[in-house]
């Protein structure tokens, strides 16, 4: 979608998408080998009593749903930033829902715009777990040159 067409508060509503025990671990050796996310015995003496997901693994499952309806598609130009908000922790077999909605309009230029889109999580328990706000720049319509 041209960033002439997308609107201010443009919503979406995302697909559940539930944290897999197993491939949470697997994403935690890899990219995040911390105790809290790979060792249960350790996990059990925190706080949290369990292992708790990676919290860019969290966003990115959702972000994946998210993917399904991308607003942009093919005018998207780059990605400018993203930040991640963790509010609460997501534990496996959690069910993250998300809203991905529109949150500012910022023209750039006659070819171009940035666009920041907002996402929302929340788990089964309805409580808010993750914040994401991606800024993209995002192909404008071309102009009739008079």
């Amino acid at each position: 979608m041209y960033f002439d067409d997308l609107t201010l508060h443009q919503k979406v509503t995302l697909s559940p998408v539930t944290v897999q025990k197993e491939e949470m671990l697997d994403f935690a050796y890899r990219y995040d080998n911390a105790p809290i996310h790979t060792d249960e015995a350790y996990a059990k003496t925190t706080m949290f009593g369990r292992l708790l997901a990676p919290g860019v693994m969290s966003f990115m499952l959702v972000w994946a749903k998210y993917l399904e309806q991308d607003f942009f598609g093919e005018q998207l130009l780059a990605g400018a930033s993203t930040k991640i908000e963790w509010h609460k922790p997501v534990f496996a077999d959690d069910t993250l829902y998300g809203t991905a909605e529109i949150t500012a309009r910022i023209p750039r230029s006659p070819r171009n715009g940035m666009a920041v889109l907002t996402i929302l999580i929340h788990n089964q328990n309805g409580e808010h777990v993750i914040t994401g706000t991606v800024e993209a720049v995002v192909k404008r319509k071309e102009r009739n040159q008079t």
